[in-house]
Order: C-alpha cells, then sequence, then structure tokens
C-alpha cells in the first residue's frame, strides 16, 4: 500500500493553497491533494476534517495533525521534515 501519508483539502488557484503545494513539493513530501467543492457553503467534507470550510488544510497520517492556515501549515512542515533536505539558506561554516 503506498498511499500517501498527507492529504491537502486544497481549491483550485487558491494562492494559499499553492504555497501548501510548493513547500510540500520543496521537500519532496508525498501528498494527496483533494479539491474541494469552490462554494463555501458546501465544503462539507473540509469541516467534517478540520471544524471549519477554509482552505488549505492538511491532514498527516503520520503525526496525526489536521492543520489549516497556510503559513501554520508551511511552518509545520518545515520543522517536521525540513531537517532530511538539506538547508540551502544562512550555512555557515567555521569552528
Amino acid at each position: 500500500m503506498s498511499e500517501s501519508a498527507i492529504t491537502l483539502y486544497r481549491l483550485q488557484a487558491c494562492p494559499f493553497c499553492e504555497r501548501v503545494v510548493t513547500t510540500l513539493e520543496e521537500y519532496g513530501i508525498d501528498y494527496e491533494s483533494r479539491f474541494v467543492e469552490p462554494l463555501h457553503s458546501k465544503r462539507d467534507a473540509v469541516k467534517r476534517v478540520s471544524g471549519a470550510r477554509t482552505v488549505p488544510v492538511i491532514v498527516d497520517e503520520h503525526t496525526g495533525v489536521t492543520m489549516s492556515e497556510s503559513d501554520n501549515i508551511v511552518t509545520y512542515l518545515e520543522n517536521t521534515y525540513g531537517e532530511e533536505t538539506p538547508v540551502t539558506a544562512g550555512h555557515e561554516g567555521g569552528s
């Protein structure tokens, strides 16, 4: 079973959702996209998962975390998965 551990609930062409997608791809994190209804009042799948109808929302099966708000999600992904990828900024040598 090679099902993705992270599910991303998102809208087509949503800049906040795209920011999360960029971060997921930057860190090489496997994820599954679930596109939600454009009409806010019809986003029942997101509401069942997160308690709200806003996107983006991620569900991380590895850690049991469900989270919304793109800033929070990006920070979570960096803190949880970022150390597995070489950091590109701020690396200084010297001892």
